[in-house]
């Protein structure tokens, strides 16, 4: 588990997201999945890549709505259909040959404990289970699916000063 005193070492956001992009909810149409994501979220992770932050996907499911959205969003990496988050966070760590303390994590599940008690800053959103939210270094008060990334980003933004300098171009 991380510490809110190195925020500004995290160069990276990895996002889980069955209950954190989504509201954890999965329907089904057809061949594929029906997903539902927040549109602050989506405007949040846009703001985190102008500021020269990587955004990318560590989940355990694999699905067209994913790779639609991350194709949408412009993400940096996704991994899907990672069962083992442990061995997907090993493997996100030396293909994008980053440290553990350079990223922030955000999960609301068991299966997201391995990445989150090893980076360097622990996001849980406010409808995790128990457990996560124990090892978070931040809860956010709003759940997956419903702005808790949003908020997640915000507050790493304005933790490195790059918020106000993000916002300049909405007051012109």
């Amino acid at each position: 588990m991380g510490s809110l005193k190195h925020i500004d070492k995290i160069s990276t956001i990895v996002l889980d997201v069955d209950g954190v992009l989504t509201d954890g909810r999965i329907g089904y149409s057809g061949p594929d999945e029906i997903k539902f994501f927040h549109v602050l979220d989506g405007s949040r992770i846009t703001m985190a890549l102008r500021a020269g932050l990587s955004v990318g996907i560590l989940s355990g499911r694999k699905s067209k709505a994913n790779e639609a959205r991350a194709a949408e969003l412009k993400l940096s990496f996704m991994i899907q259909g990672c069962h083992n988050k442990l061995e997907g966070w090993e493997t996100l760590l030396a293909t994008r040959n980053l440290k553990p303390e350079e990223c922030m994590y955000i999960g609301d599940d068991l299966i997201d404990l391995p990445p989150m008690r090893r980076c360097g800053l622990a996001v849980a959103v406010a409808s995790a289970c128990s457990e996560v939210k124990e090892a978070a270094d931040l809860v956010t008060p709003l759940p997956g699916g419903q702005g808790g990334v949003a908020y997640a980003i915000e507050f790493l933004l304005k933790g490195q000063n790059k918020w106000s300098g993000l916002l300049e171009r909405y007051y012109k």
